[in-house]
């Protein structure tokens, strides 16, 4: 992984890395614009972070942990959640084998990586869920486990919610994608293909 500073995005994907299309690629039935698909990615994130949230609210419940107990530590796992942000696009970053570009736009909350390689679909999974295992998955469960730990269960209830966006590649490579094709992306764009 040969990892780039992109800069800063804005909006014009002809500044995302491009590549040649390879004959018989598809392109994903994805969102095809900015605000489409911002404004999906922010219901899935709503909905998410109410179920989980509401899941916390049951544990804490049942382990007798009051509201007093919980302002502090969830603030810690709110701040934690922020520094998380950069390594979150660095762990989907190590998945790539060749060149990849980092981007941002912090007005509008955006961080992202791209990297026109091909990729099987499995790695293209796992690059998507990869941050949201570690920094959501992971905690939550261990705050679910040990419900002391509210800053964890913070931490990882808000990156699970945040992960909307890879849940949604994944979602769409499973649905779209044949078992044997080669995936890859090129500018704002998801492809697949069978060599």
């Amino acid at each position: 992984m040969i990892l780039h500073n992109g800069g800063k995005y804005n909006g014009d994907e002809s500044q995302l890395p491009q590549r040649e299309h390879p004959e018989g690629y598809v392109p994903f039935k994805e969102a095809q614009t900015m605000g489409e698909l911002a404004k999906k990615m922010n219901i899935l994130c709503i909905i998410i972070l109410i179920f989980t949230m509401g899941l916390m609210a049951i544990r804490l419940h049942a382990a007798g942990i009051g509201m007093k107990e919980t302002s502090a530590q969830f603030g810690i796992g709110c701040a934690l959640m922020i520094a998380a942000l950069v390594p979150h696009e660095f762990l989907h970053a190590l998945c790539f084998r060749e060149d990849v570009y980092v981007y941002s736009n912090l007005k509008q909350g955006m961080l992202f990586v791209i990297g026109t390689e091909d990729m099987s679909k499995s790695r293209f999974i796992f690059l998507s869920l990869l941050p949201n295992v570690i920094f959501g998955a992971v905690p939550y469960v261990i705050f679910m486990i040990f419900p002391e730990f509210i800053w964890m269960g913070s931490l990882g209830a808000l990156a699970l919610s945040s992960g909307a966006g890879d849940y949604y590649n994944v979602y769409n490579a499973i649905k779209q994608v044949p078992d044997n094709a080669l995936i890859y992306l090129s500018g704002m764009h998801s492809f697949w293909y069978i060599p």
